[in-house]
């Protein structure tokens, strides 16, 4: 099980990574979003930052569509995020290590070349 203190010491960890100032969290890379809390919206009510729930970059749809369909337990999307390659992530469902692994990979894509090969695989 993880929480916001996890997505906060892991992506804190890598390099150049800054935290954007939120109602929750909100991490970037070469001012690329990686991993933020997820903005709850529903109908007719305000927003709600919901920091029991990460919001992930994943590259492509192929790779979000692969996570939604292989472990709905663990990731889901809304029609907000249709098109998007991005999956939330409910903390709560997923090991810590997973977690590292999650963001890690996420911060690689984003991150520029440079910087993300110079970072140890594993």
């Amino acid at each position: 099980m993880a929480d916001a203190e996890d997505v906060r010491r892991l992506a804190l960890a890598l390099p150049h990574v800054v935290e954007i100032d939120s109602d929750g969290f909100d991490f970037r890379v070469d001012n690329k979003g990686f991993v933020w809390s997820y903005p709850e919206r529903l109908p007719g009510k305000p927003r709600v930052i919901r920091t029991d729930v990460a919001v992930v970059y994943v590259g492509d749809e192929g790779e979000k569509q692969a996570l939604l369909l292989g472990e709905p337990e663990l990731f889901f999307t809304t029609a907000g995020y249709d098109g998007l390659p991005l999956v939330m992530v409910r903390l709560a469902e997923v090991s810590v290590e997973r977690l590292a692994e999650l963001v890690t990979d996420a911060w690689r894509m984003r991150a520029p070349t440079e910087l993300a090969e110079s970072l140890p695989e594993g």
